[in-house]
């Protein structure tokens, strides 16, 4: 079973406090998803995050629709929260929301362990596309997350990205 890793490091010039009132809003994922996802939240809102909360989606990848229901896995406010595909397109989705105090405002760290479906032409499949649109999908993220705390995250040394790998 092939799995990957990705992860992203991010700093935005504000408070710890905001920066996360902003991600437990469930509602804002659709604002930092592209558009070519097709992303839309189906749970009936507004949506009250908390461990074990269940959020349905349905996106489209390469036209095909998928449904993805994502559990809460640990919410630990203004620290981490965790999420976990239940349903959806992966064979495992995992994605670790981090967020710390600096001196110069919050760095947010994605990390996300995920395993594509279909075993070894999984790894193919993963090989020619997934791998380029997880990581397209989280480059626009990183420049929405830019634009919505509008120059509080321009040049900041400490950003980081590192392609998805294998684990």
């Amino acid at each position: 079973m092939d799995a990957y890793l990705l992860h992203r490091e991010q700093m935005i010039r504000r408070p710890l406090e905001e920066v996360f009132a902003f991600f437990a809003d469930a509602t804002n994922l659709e604002l930092l998803t592209p558009p070519w996802v097709h992303f839309r939240i189906l749970t009936p809102r507004p949506i009250k995050m908390h461990s074990d909360a269940i959020i349905h989606y349905l996106i489209r990848w390469r036209g095909l629709p998928f449904p993805w229901r994502t559990r809460i896995l640990l919410w630990r406010p203004p620290h981490i929260f965790i999420d976990v595909q239940e349903t959806g397109p992966y064979r495992i989705w995992h994605h670790t929301h981090r967020f710390e105090p600096t001196a110069e405002g919050t760095r947010i760290t994605d990390t996300v362990r995920y395993a594509p479906p279909l075993g070894p032409l999984g790894g193919l499949m993963n090989a020619l596309w997934i791998r380029r649109d997880v990581e397209a999908i989280f480059d626009y993220r990183h420049r929405r997350i830019e634009e919505v705390f509008a120059d509080s995250a321009a040049g900041c040394p400490e950003e980081i990205g590192i392609p998805a790998k294998k684990l």
